[in-house]
């Protein structure tokens, strides 16, 4: 089915229509949860979460671009969402706040800051070991997905998934947590 007749079916209670959501589309949205949170089963748990909400708001779901333009941004506040209770756990939501405006505000001193801030998070990226900074880079910049690096470095999907989590984890440790929250919202 196109995505548009899916949807559509989906309102009207098909359940078939979201059992071909679910296959088209969890795999893009598992990897795209697991890129930003560098977490699996942070990832797994928002993947469930966007399907189990996609089902529920089925009735008043209005997508006016693509389908999977839709699932990346559900995917990103979801995201965020975790980090913000993460942070509100931590105490940390004045910064995670400010964090959240410096994204929204175009002034130049926002600008500036977000370029230091930029700046920060590489240089703490090329002290990765070289092998994690090129999965984290084809991950990040060139946005592939884990199948596809892993083909592409001849490694299984574990190691590139270990790779990415061991390099979060070094990343949590070396940036401050805001600079983390930057580095995952870029």
């Amino acid at each position: 089915m196109l995505n548009n007749t899916l949807i559509d079916s989906l309102k009207i209670n098909d359940h078939r229509a979201m059992d071909e959501l679910f296959d088209l589309y969890w795999e893009f949205v598992f990897d795209a949860a697991f890129k930003k949170s560098g977490n699996e089963e942070v990832a797994q748990d928002i993947t469930q979460e966007i399907f189990i909400s996609l089902w529920e708001n089925r009735m008043a779901i209005e997508i006016t671009g693509s389908l999977t333009g839709y699932l990346y941004g559900a995917v990103k506040y979801r995201v965020i969402n975790h980090f913000r209770a993460e942070a509100m756990r931590n105490g940390h939501h004045a910064e995670l706040s400010y964090l959240m405006n410096l994204e929204q505000a175009k002034e130049t001193d926002s600008a500036l800051l977000l370029k230091d801030l930029s700046q920060d998070v590489e240089a703490a990226l090329n002290r990765l070991p070289e092998r994690m900074r090129l999965v984290v880079f084809m991950s990040r910049t060139q946005d592939r997905s884990i199948k596809e690096i892993a083909a592409e470095l001849g490694i299984s999907v574990q190691t590139v998934k270990n790779q990415i989590t061991a390099a979060m984890k070094i990343l949590r440790e070396n940036l401050s947590y805001v600079l983390f929250i930057a580095f995952l919202l870029s």
